[in-house]
């Protein structure tokens, strides 16, 4: 027996207002009119009843990717392996940056709801994991980041602690005693880096023996993120240029990532010294400029683009299941693929 085709009708039976306004809402035509929360309840009616407009056909659904910023080659590198994922799956996609910008987070979340998107994947941890989640109980959500119990949602998981140990072991293991970390706003909103800090420093106090880590950091606002192109480049540099004055001793500093490894890499060369001879430098996350001959950074290998992949193959298999999981099943996913520790020549043994 066929079943019945859901019109527009039943949606406002559903919500309590008329076809007409749903027919308006869906099509995205005077929306002022309405309030959110109306908006919100024909969002979210349309996908528990199953219907389908014209306009948007099942086949023709986009995939949100939410990120930071597309500067940074790792940001840009994920990316395309979710779209390359993506076009072998027959979907589009469509991209938001949001600088770090809770507001504009919000405002992603918010358009998500509309029956366009079939499923929205965060490149990142989220800012706001409780808005997410919400999100959803309506909206399939994948996100790719750092791995940690309580987000609450199906994720492509980066170790980062783990990274942390690789890159301090290593440093260590070359007979660095004092290693500095080097990081843009470091707080809670940003999971990863935090993660990546605890690596390092547990894996120092387990060696005990005198050696140390400090601490040089840098807050950001979003804004200046959004305005300013190069601003991990400029991040890293200046740094750089406060742990050679502050801490003389260090002979290692390790970089949040890639991109501001060679802001410090720049910052050290331009204060005299040379790599690895005076200070060995390490960044995270291996995107491919840093395996060039001329930069030849060591770091951390994530898996970037199978990372990014397999986050579009989750995002599919909720996406074809009749409604998202919730929080209230109890059912996470998470896939990890493992860190690796690519040596280059920034590392080296100490200055004497």
């Amino acid at each position: 027996m066929k079943a019945k085709k859901v019109t527009l009708r039943d949606i406002a039976d559903r919500v309590g207002i008329s076809a007409a306004s749903v027919s308006m809402i869906l099509a995205s035509k005077s929306l002022s009119r309405f309030s959110d929360a109306t908006i919100d309840a024909v969002y979210q009616a349309s996908r528990e009843l199953g219907y389908v407009s014209k306009h948007v056909r099942e086949d023709r659904k986009v995939v949100v990717i939410v990120c930071p910023s597309v500067i940074n080659p790792y940001f840009a590198t994920i990316i395309q392996g979710m779209e390359q994922e993506a076009k072998v799956k027959g979907l589009g996609t469509m991209l938001f940056t949001t600088y770090w910008d809770t507001e504009e987070e919000k405002r992603v979340c918010a358009f998500a709801k509309d029956p366009m998107v079939g499923g929205v994947i965060f490149a990142m941890i989220p800012q706001q994991p409780e808005l997410v989640r919400e999100l959803n109980k309506t909206v399939p959500v994948v996100a790719v980041g750092d791995k940690q119990n309580e987000l609450g949602l199906d994720t492509v998981d980066v170790n980062n602690f783990n990274a942390g140990t690789l890159v301090a072991k290593h440093l260590l293991d070359l007979g660095h005693r004092h290693i500095a970390y080097l990081s843009t706003s470091l707080n809670s909103e940003h999971s990863a880096r935090v993660r990546r800090f605890e690596g390092l420093k547990a894996q120092v106090k387990q060696y005990g023996d005198g050696a140390k880590l400090s601490l040089f950091t840098s807050e950001i606002p979003s804004l200046t993120e959004l305005n300013t192109v190069d601003i991990e480049h400029q991040t890293g540099y200046l740094l750089a240029k406060r742990c050679m004055k502050e801490a003389p001793g260090v002979t290692a500093m390790v970089a949040i990532n890639d991109m501001v490894a060679y802001g410090v890499i720049d910052g050290i060369k331009d204060a005299g010294f040379s790599i690895p001879a005076d200070y060995s430098v390490c960044g995270f996350d291996n995107i491919y400029p840093s395996s060039f001959l001329g930069v030849g950074l060591t770091s951390v290998e994530h898996y970037i683009i199978q990372g990014g992949k397999s986050a579009v193959r989750l995002l599919c298999e909720k996406m074809s299941a009749q409604m998202p999981r919730t929080l209230e099943s109890g059912a996470v996913t998470r896939i990890e693929y493992q860190n690796r520790l690519i040596v280059r020549t920034s590392t080296g043994k100490p200055r004497l």
